[in-house]
């Protein structure tokens, strides 16, 4: 039988500026995600973004098997990278999606420091596009048990990546994810706002039509729009009418600019022009399109890493994260070949607390 987190324990959905304990990593694998020489050169995107990563804050780095442990150790060390600062899990894994198959983190203010738990949603690869995903699906129960972390089970399909949260009960999705018959035919909006509210603590829920072309998740939130912080959204536009993105982020925006948080507020809106996102061959589903975005940065400890596509846009976008995040360090990432797979650097982590 279905059971909620206790009203009483007052558990809310983290923003991704709240300090980490550490960020999940799958380190990639599946040849049939990156066939080819591609492996390779995902590999190196990986390298780049741990290099940076890990100066700043712990990773958790699952790998599939140990002949494949000891390859990524000695590639590590080519890059002078503190091991000390990775910890490895061994585990069976399907692919590098930790976004959308690791734990999402709740949490409370405790008496003495903040109490976190685990919601341990169901994934199935975005509708069942990629069997076998169940390696994948079970690493949120691994991590609550190893390290001995609360766990609720809402028992509904969802990804981290078709979320987003300013820390303050206000939630973005898509309609084209969590409305879509593949994920959870069985349930209404009003069932699945009732859910979001019941297991992460939203009060509100801005849906946006869809995502980019190319996105074979169905249209993840956060290669659209993102929480720059609790009062500000960051949304890509495309300035070319003709584009295969242009009348979906269009609607978009103009969903943001309407949008209040809790209070009735409206909310600040800053915009990205969106990189190019035609590619010369097809994508392993046979799409001409990636879903190359600026909105799918990640906020760390310290550091902000941006992902880079298109010299025309990059330097706009560094600047904008430099305005909003004068604390932190901004590092971009060249993510050309991470984007091929139809995923970048946000979709590749997933925030740790309580460990």
């Amino acid at each position: 039988m279905l059971e909620k987190i206790p009203a009483e324990l007052n558990y809310s959905l983290l923003p991704e500026w709240h300090n980490h304990s550490a960020t999940q990593m799958h380190w990639p694998s599946n040849k049939k995600t990156w066939p080819g020489k591609r492996l390779q050169k995902v590999e190196y995107v990986y390298l780049d973004i741990i290099e940076v990563l890990h100066r700043y804050e712990n990773i958790h780095l699952f790998v599939d098997n140990r002949i494949l442990h000891e390859h990524v150790v000695n590639l590590l060390r080519e890059r002078n990278i503190n091991l000390d600062k990775i910890i490895f899990h061994i585990q069976s894994i399907n692919d590098v999606w930790a976004r959308d198959c690791g734990p999402i983190f709740v949490y409370r203010e405790g008496e003495e420091e903040a109490e976190y738990a685990i919601t341990d949603w169901e994934y199935n690869s975005w509708g069942d596009k990629y069997p076998p995903y169940d390696s994948d699906n079970k690493l949120p129960s691994y991590l609550a048990s190893k390290y001995g972390i609360s766990r609720y089970e809402p028992e509904m399909v969802l990804e981290g990546g078709s979320i987003d949260t300013n820390g303050d009960g206000v939630l973005i999705t898509t309609e084209s994810v969590l409305l879509n018959r593949n994920r959870n035919p069985q349930m209404t909006r009003d069932d699945i706002e009732q859910r979001l509210q019941d297991f992460l603590g939203i009060q509100r829920v801005i849906w946006l039509k869809g995502g980019l072309a190319g996105d074979d998740t169905d249209g993840h939130v956060d290669d659209v729009a993102r929480f720059l912080n609790k009062d500000t959204i960051l949304a890509m536009r495309s300035d070319i009418e003709h584009d295969i993105n242009y009348k979906v982020l269009d609607e978009n925006l103009e969903i943001l600019q309407r949008a209040t948080d809790r209070h009735g507020y409206s909310f600040a809106i800053e915009t990205l022009p969106l990189p190019e996102t035609r590619i010369e061959d097809r994508t392993v589903d046979g799409s001409s399109h990636v879903p190359a975005s600026y909105t799918n940065f990640y906020i760390a400890n310290e550091v902000v890493l941006v992902p880079l596509y298109d010299e025309r846009y990059d330097q706009e976008a560094l600047r904008l994260f430099r305005q909003y995040y004068p604390g932190r360090d901004i590092v971009g990432i060249p993510c050309a070949d991470l984007v091929w797979g139809q995923g970048a650097i946000h979709c590749i982590t997933q925030p740790l607390y309580g460990l």
